[in-house]
């Protein structure tokens, strides 16, 4: 086996590895997949950021108007829409986005 041969197998060997492929091409595809899965992670993070910041104005607004902190009915309205859109799933991502967006108490 010549170096250049030995390195391309190694390459190969340490992707296959990491990605639990069995064929360069394979590699390739899930590489770039999970590049393109971190990218949306790091967008989806930035807006749950930004729903937990919309959602501390609103509650202060309803606080400062002498109103609960939390508004159930809304939080009902948004655990149906998340499960009719993504089903069983939704529901504990739309629980979880709630817990967050609740804020300190």
């Amino acid at each position: 086996m010549t170096v250049t041969t030995a390195h391309t197998a190694s390459a190969h060997t340490a992707t296959a590895d990491r990605t639990g492929a069995r064929t360069p091409e394979a590699a390739e595809v899930i590489t770039g997949g999970r590049e393109r899965i971190d990218a949306l992670d790091d967008r989806i993070i930035g807006l749950i950021q930004e729903r937990m910041a919309v959602s501390a104005v609103i509650q202060q607004a309803r606080i400062t108007s002498g109103g609960r902190r939390v508004n159930l009915s809304r939080e009902m309205e948004v655990l149906g829409h998340y499960s009719e859109a993504l089903g069983k799933p939704g529901t504990s991502l739309a629980m979880t986005l709630l817990e967050l967006c609740r804020g300190r108490v």
